[in-house]
């Protein structure tokens, strides 16, 4: 499971034309499920993302956390972030999971966020999304869900 983070001032998502997520300051997640992820991808992901210090304390340096901050979250279900792009110049997505089975993980992976930051808004699983945000920073961080595996053996 990779996710993209970025700290934002704001973000939201319109979703096959209707708005479906809005928030203020926090992180704009895009979640991509692979194929072979688990329930421990989105356990191992969900934690260390709303841990994660990537705000500004009162001396300017990165030592908040999005709990911390009493910020919010925007998460956006992305297959592309399983794209093959090493031959040719058309990316393919075998690596992504199959939908049912994504959706399923990416609801989970919201569920356990909503636990431990409290607000968090969503596209639509498979719609077409339009996303607005205003970077903050920018901070933008790529997180897999492999490698923290990796770390905990």
């Amino acid at each position: 499971m990779r996710a993209v983070i970025q700290r934002v001032s704001a973000a939201s998502v319109i979703s096959d034309g209707v708005l479906t997520g809005k928030i203020g300051q926090g992180l704009m997640l895009l979640l991509g499920v692979a194929k072979g992820d688990e329930k421990l991808d989105a356990e191992l992901l969900a934690a260390k993302i709303a841990k994660l210090r990537i705000f500004s304390d009162e001396n300017d340096k990165m030592n908040k956390s999005v709990m911390d901050i009493k910020g919010s979250a925007l998460v956006v279900s992305n297959f592309t972030l399983s794209a093959n792009y090493s031959h040719g110049n058309r990316p393919d997505y075998f690596g992504a999971e199959a939908p049912e089975r994504a959706n399923d993980l990416y609801e989970y992976f919201v569920e356990l966020l909503r636990k431990e930051i409290g607000n968090v808004e969503t596209g639509v699983f498979g719609a077409h999304m339009d996303i607005t945000m205003e970077a903050n920073g920018p901070i933008t961080i790529v997180m897999d869900s492999d490698v923290l595996k990796r770390k905990g053996k």
